[in-house]
């Protein structure tokens, strides 16, 4: 295979090849309700649209100590789309989707596929599973919002991205700001205009970029220090040992107004009003009751995109694959006794967080899990996803109905992966004015995520604005 063929993987793709295992394999899990969809429709379009991303055609591959994208020597299409003519009722879909989750990838294969069940009740069922090094939530969604057109006579009119060496812009980059480190020109960048060395503004800017190098310096170490001293979470039935068997569910489809009209009448996000959810739907399910649950500690991981705070040269380009963001940990209030009570507090703690630089640096250390040696990795994951009991995300989609191959997209749902011993996850995706719930659960976690996903929802009753809902 040419050199021309093969190319260096960037640290935080490869970190999710590093840090999974095999009870906790770290894929993303996409479903579409789509009406009429069938199969040489769905073929045509991922033959012309989503082979456009020229990625797909690639692999992960180890050598030692880094990873690497090379091209699949015998690619086929087929490989990658299975169509299921089995009738399914909602209650047997979700048990079907879930045996598909516990499904590992062939190793000698690009890890991504596509499944099309056209005969499920409510409208045919599109499945895509894929391993998070080829991207994150929001690069996945940037991708079905290209291909999925607003009307069903529309063409995606921009589509696909060739696969470069994903380390040269970053490498050109970090040279960049070496010279210019050596030259004084990020003294310039600071407030001159080219003046001379020996100026007397020159100098003045000189200290005033030290100074303000120095004191970021210093709010990194303060953030990293409290970063690593935030307390684990105590030992509760949500850290049992993983069996490796996850079940997933997802809800019906709740009017986006329910949730804006709770976040406008309690001042609010919509993400705050998820994890106030999450924190009423575990709090029974804990083991922990009475004064030990006052002083209990519960954190959830939170994916936040840090795509804006890259700087300018290294922000990945519209439409393109990969994996930008960080993750703050969340503390539950899960001694809260009300609904509102557990929402204040909740806000506080994100605003808080959202001001500090948790995201970038939990960027970073994810990042360099492939860089370590593998003696160091298990330490590291441990270090660093000890601090949650559960993975929380909220991924925004279109404001308007879409259409794939033609055909309308009713209903949208995703899971997330769970990284370390994390056996809980749960996310919400907004969708053409709707918002389903879903979540996905290992075995030793939940018996039945059915009953935790009612209780997330039963939540929202609960709340200002809210009012009861139908799972």
């Amino acid at each position: 295979m040419s050199h021309e063929q093969t190319h260096l993987m960037l640290p935080a793709d490869s970190a999710w090849l590093a840090l999974e295992s095999p009870k906790n394999p770290m894929t993303i899990t996409v479903m579409f309700r789509v009406e009429g969809l069938t199969a040489p429709r769905l073929r045509e379009f991922m033959q012309v649209y989503w082979m456009a991303w020229e990625r797909f055609r690639y692999m992960p591959v180890k050598r030692a100590p880094e990873w690497y994208w090379e091209p699949d020597p015998v690619f086929d299409i087929r490989h990658h789309l299975d169509v299921v003519l089995d009738r399914f009722t909602e209650t047997s879909l979700q048990e079907w989707v879930s045996e598909r989750l516990n499904q590992p990838f062939p190793a000698y294969r690009p890890p991504w596929k596509f499944w099309l069940v056209p005969n499920a009740e409510g409208g045919a069922a599109l499945l895509l599973r894929i391993h998070h090094c080829y991207a994150d939530g929001v690069s996945l969604t940037g991708i079905f919002d290209r291909l999925c057109s607003a009307s069903p006579q529309q063409y995606p009119a921009i589509y696909g991205v060739q696969q470069t060496e994903g380390f040269s812009p970053w490498v050109s980059a970090a040279k960049d700001r070496l010279e210019q480190l050596v030259s004084g020109d990020l003294a310039s960048d600071a407030g001159t205009d080219n003046q001379s060395p020996e100026s007397e503004t020159q100098g003045g800017s000189c200290s005033e970029w030290l100074e303000k190098l120095a004191h970021n310096g210093l709010k990194l170490v303060n953030e990293m220090s409290d970063f690593l001293a935030e307390p684990e979470d105590t030992p509760s039935d949500l850290k049992r040992p993983l069996l490796g068997q996850r079940h997933c569910r997802w809800s019906e489809p709740v009017p986006l107004d329910q949730f804006r009209s709770i976040a406008k009448a309690t001042n609010v996000t919509i993400n705050d009003v998820l994890l106030s959810c999450v924190a009423a739907a575990v709090r029974p399910r804990l083991g922990i009751a009475g004064p030990a649950l006052d002083d209990a500690m519960l954190h959830v991981a939170v994916p936040v995109d840090i795509r804006s705070r890259l700087p300018e040269d290294l922000q990945p380009e519209p439409g393109t694959l990969g994996n930008y963001f960080g993750t703050v940990f969340v503390p539950l209030p899960i001694d809260g006794e009300s609904a509102l009570e557990r929402l204040y507090r909740i806000k506080q703690e994100t605003r808080r967080l959202k001001k500090s630089w948790q995201p970038g640096i939990a960027w970073g250390l994810a990042a360099c899990a492939s860089l370590i040696p593998e003696a160091l990795r298990q330490p590291l994951s441990d270090m660093f996803y000890r601090k949650a009991s559960a993975v929380v995300s909220n991924v925004p989609g279109t404001r308007e109905a879409r259409y794939i191959a033609g055909c309308r997209i009713t209903e949208q749902m995703f899971w997330v992966p769970q990284a370390g011993d994390i056996g809980l996850g749960v996310s919400i995706v907004s969708y053409a004015g709707q918002v389903q719930f879903g979540v996905v659960a290992d075995e030793a976690i939940l018996t039945d995520p059915q009953e935790f996903l009612e209780d997330c929802v039963q939540e929202l009753s609960e709340l200002p604005g809210g009012s009861p809902i139908v799972v």
